[in-house]
């Protein structure tokens, strides 16, 4: 069976699936920032930078399975 991927069309010009997965997945990293902050993710590794790239990627991936 064949995925079907709507395009999100904006003004008239169609955008792929990725740019949606990719806009969802930022608002759930803000979404979740406050809460990383609160917990010490920045202490847990000694790149804070890289280990939330990593946690974008990861909720990515998991947002392009899902949908």
């Amino acid at each position: 069976m064949a995925h079907t991927f709507p395009e999100l069309a904006i003004g008239g010009v169609l955008l792929p699936p990725f740019l949606t997965y990719l806009a969802m997945a930022l608002v759930v990293i803000i979404v979740l920032r406050p809460l990383l902050h609160v917990v010490g993710f920045a202490k847990m590794f000694s790149h804070a930078s890289v280990a939330e790239l990593s946690l974008y990627v990861t909720i990515l991936g998991l947002l392009m399975l899902l949908f």
